[in-house]
């Protein structure tokens, strides 16, 4: 049902649950009046019948008292605890049955709570996500985007994915659409449902992972989450966070907690999507234990099923071996490197451990290098390649090699890594009109050896 039919509806909207809109918003030292009125505007969008308060971490209080008296309640952290958790507190403090959660930077189209309420209230075991548009930081335009579901990548950092294939076929861009999880600037759900699965993870810091691990743990455990493209909201981008500037410490540690708790034996990709270690990966990521039980208690399903059932468009690694930077005795400060993305030719650089320095090598014997094709929406990673020509190795895309062999090598730790269609060996020797006085190349074996970083003990059938 959307917000947007016939008037026939308005009895109906009018027997939906109240909610409580939750905005966090992070104290700035100073503000604006108009500032403020951006924010509270959002009161009079719903009607009143439907909007019961909006939760705000904002130090506001006469203000409100004088303009929304009993609409607007305000709930303060006596700390600064990051996104994730002052939720939380939003949820603590909220009276309504459904209760939204909302960036500050979001705006709100008309007629985008009826619909949302509508689904909440037919399966109350549903999270309702709006469509997002894109408010233009620069013009405040605002820029409908096409329907999407939300995904992620094994980094389990959130992007827009295309539909369904089923939402797709059934030709009304009205219709829900299935999602893996969320982007999180806006979700709605069931008050007291979202205590029994658990809230957000509290372990988790600051943002980023949350609405993954949320998603992932809705479907697990019986839920199910969905994009409802007749209830839109709008999002600015800013330029700049309000927040520490070390995100990605953040993102990493939260996707190592989601990944320990769902993920079964595909938490594997998390830690190779970040290229890290398994074992004393550098990260803290807290204690799991209590998260361990609540997924127990809920009797959730496999992150196999997930995958199969939810996200089939995720790319599955199972059967890599090792992975992460690959160094030669040679030239050990050097690692190989995917170079330029348009160049198709591995070479050696200083080892930094980025993305591009990520390599993985298969039970199959594949030699894969640059960052994980999380989904099918993107590009795999290219396979090293040793075609008998030239003496330099080449990357291409695996299923485009006309001669497969060409793309199997054998390797062992401390060992050479011989390509199986020649027999030559993937070698450094020094050059000096290759960059760095170094030249990567296949040859004869002259016996020096390679070590990739980090391994994965696979369990015993």
């Amino acid at each position: 049902m959307c917000g947007r039919e016939s008037d026939s509806h308005i009895g109906v909207f009018r027997k939906l649950c109240t909610a409580s809109v939750l905005i966090t918003l992070l104290c700035p030292k100073l503000e604006h009046s108009a500032t403020r009125s951006e924010k509270l505007k959002h009161s009079s969008i719903s009607p009143k019948h439907v909007l019961v308060c909006l939760e705000l971490k904002f130090n506001l209080d006469q203000y409100v008292n004088k303009r929304y008296p009993g609409l607007v309640k305000i709930v303060r952290n006596s700390k600064r605890e990051g996104l994730i958790r002052a939720r939380i507190q939003g949820w603590n403090a909220a009276t309504a049955p459904i209760v939204g959660f909302f960036d500050a930077h979001v705006e709100f189209n008309t007629a985008w709570a009826e619909p949302i309420l509508t689904r909440v209230k037919e399966d109350h075991t549903r999270i309702i996500l709006p469509a997002i548009d894109n408010i233009k930081y620069n013009t405040f335009e605002v820029q409908q985007y096409a329907n999407a579901a939300h995904g992620y990548n094994w980094g389990l950092w959130c992007m827009y994915i295309i539909p369904p294939q089923d939402w797709l076929d059934k030709g009304d861009e009205t219709a829900p659409i299935r999602t893996p999880a969320m982007i999180g600037c806006s979700f709605v759900v069931d008050r007291e449902y979202f205590g029994e699965i658990g809230l957000l993870d509290p372990g988790m810091e600051v943002y980023g992972g949350e609405n993954i691990e949320l998603g992932m743990r809705v479907w697990q455990c019986g839920g199910s989450m969905e994009v409802l493209p007749c209830a839109r909201v709008a999002h600015i981008e800013r330029t700049k966070k309000p927040y520490n500037n070390d995100i990605d410490y953040y993102a990493k540690r939260n996707a190592l907690r989601a990944a320990e708790v769902w993920m079964d034996e595909y938490k594997s990709h998390v830690y190779m999507a970040w290229n890290i270690p398994m074992n004393n990966p550098g990260v803290d990521f807290g204690d799991v234990s209590e998260r361990t039980a609540l997924r127990k208690r809920l009797k959730c399903r496999s992150f196999r099923w997930y995958l199969e059932h939810v996200y089939p468009e995720m790319r599955i690694y199972n059967n890599t071996i090792t992975y992460g930077e690959v160094r030669n005795s040679k030239a050990s400060g050097y690692c190989l490197d995917q170079g330029s993305e348009d160049d198709d030719k591995a070479i050696l650089y200083p080892c930094h451990g980025m993305s591009s320095q990520l390599a993985r090598y298969s039970t199959e014997g594949l030699l894969q290098l640059g960052p994980l094709g999380s989904t099918t929406f993107l590009p795999d990673t290219k396979c090293l390649i040793d075609d008998g020509r030239n003496r330099t190795p080449s990357l291409k895309k695996c299923d485009a090699v006309s001669r497969t062999s060409q793309r199997l090598w054998d390797f062992t730790q401390n060992g050479p890594i011989i390509s199986r269609d020649t027999g030559r060996c993937l070698e450094v020797e020094m050059a000096k009109d290759a960059n760095f006085g170094l030249r990567l190349v296949v040859q004869r074996c002259s016996g020096q050896k390679w070590m990739i970083r980090n391994w994965i003990k696979h369990p015993r059938h």
